[in-house]
């Protein structure tokens, strides 16, 4: 009777350390990387495998299939960060071109320099009676505006740094809160601070548009340009 002699072993590990993947090694390997050491690993295992026991193979392609996902995984977060890059520096192109002008974001902040003060409100119904009250650092009230009749929708309204008794107040941070009805009933109103770009800054998640005082903003939170 014919016999069959013992063949190299299949183990893995055995096959793996022979063609120079030594399991000891951690460093992180590139899909492309692997996919060569897994085809040397198979073919390593093809040749010596057991004629009496050989390859699965639906293990085979089950392997093969998840190789395959790896890679095109890999793939395609360099893709994505391809496309990332470029567009952190469209956004960066985009942010440039609103230094020195007037935007408006969310916030009650209304900073008084050169006796001027802009602020933003936003409605969201029409409204016959608009206040807005003013106060200092210190949280006392300095003025209130009314400011009449307005339409559902964003408006600005203009302060010249006096006090009700029209003393000019000093320059510095003043805060404004708004109150709006319409046939005595409330209306929902939220108020936006205005500031000027004075410079773009970039950090780890964007740019940053700065407002002075005001801090800075990402560009994204800006809801106008004026």
């Amino acid at each position: 009777m014919a016999t069959v002699n013992s063949t190299t072993s299949t183990n893995p590990a055995d096959v793996f350390s022979k063609v120079g993947g030594a399991a000891k090694k951690t460093e992180t390997s590139t899909a492309s990387e692997l996919e060569g050491r897994f085809l040397t690993l198979l073919m390593s295992q093809i040749k010596n495998q057991d004629p009496l026991n050989p390859l699965d193979n639906a293990q085979v392609t089950s392997q093969l299939a998840q190789l395959n996902t790896v890679t095109g995984i890999e793939k395609l977060n360099a893709t994505l960060a391809q496309l990332l890059d470029g567009y952190s520096e469209t956004q960066g192109m985009q942010a440039t071109q609103v230094i020195g002008k007037n935007v408006m974001v969310a916030g009650n902040s209304l900073p008084l320099a050169g006796g001027k003060a802009f602020g933003g409100i936003s409605l969201e119904g029409n409204a016959d009676k608009v206040s807005v009250t003013i106060k200092d650092a210190a949280g006392k009230v300095v003025q209130t505006q009314e400011l009449g009749e307005h339409p559902a929708g964003t408006f600005y309204f203009a302060w010249d740094g006096k006090d009700a008794a029209g003393v000019a107040l000093a320059e510095g941070d003043y805060k404004f809160s708004v109150k709006a009805t319409a046939n005595g009933e409330k209306v929902g109103a939220t108020t936006g601070q205005v500031g000027t770009v004075s410079a773009v800054v970039r950090d780890k998640s964007g740019f940053l548009l700065d407002l002075g005082s005001m801090g800075q903003f990402a560009f994204k939170d800006v809801q106008q340009i004026l």
